[in-house]
């Protein structure tokens, strides 16, 4: 069973840095002056596809809090959150 639990582990690890990546991108595009460079437009669309599945069913159910101009996404913190959880589980077996 521990081989199982190690690749599901490295699984969880691997979307938990698209994660990461998510919204180390979604901060470049929200806090540059001008046009992103193409990379960064690219590259969110990729971790956006590739996450989107993901969080969007977990988004319907939580709704994003609205905070004056802020827009704070609870969908994606409890995928984030559940990730970390099932991964420490996984690399547990």
């Amino acid at each position: 069973m521990g081989i199982i639990g190690a690749v599901i582990g490295l699984a969880l690890t691997a979307f938990m840095l698209l994660l990461l990546a998510r919204v180390i991108l979604d901060w470049i595009g929200v806090l540059s002056t001008g046009t992103p460079p193409p990379w960064v437009s690219k590259s969110r669309e990729v971790t956006q596809a590739l996450t989107e599945p993901v969080i969007a069913p977990v988004r319907k159910v939580l709704k994003p809090i609205r905070v004056g101009g802020l827009s704070i996404d609870l969908a994606f913190t409890v995928v984030f959150i559940a990730v970390i959880v099932l991964r420490s589980i996984a690399f547990s077996l």
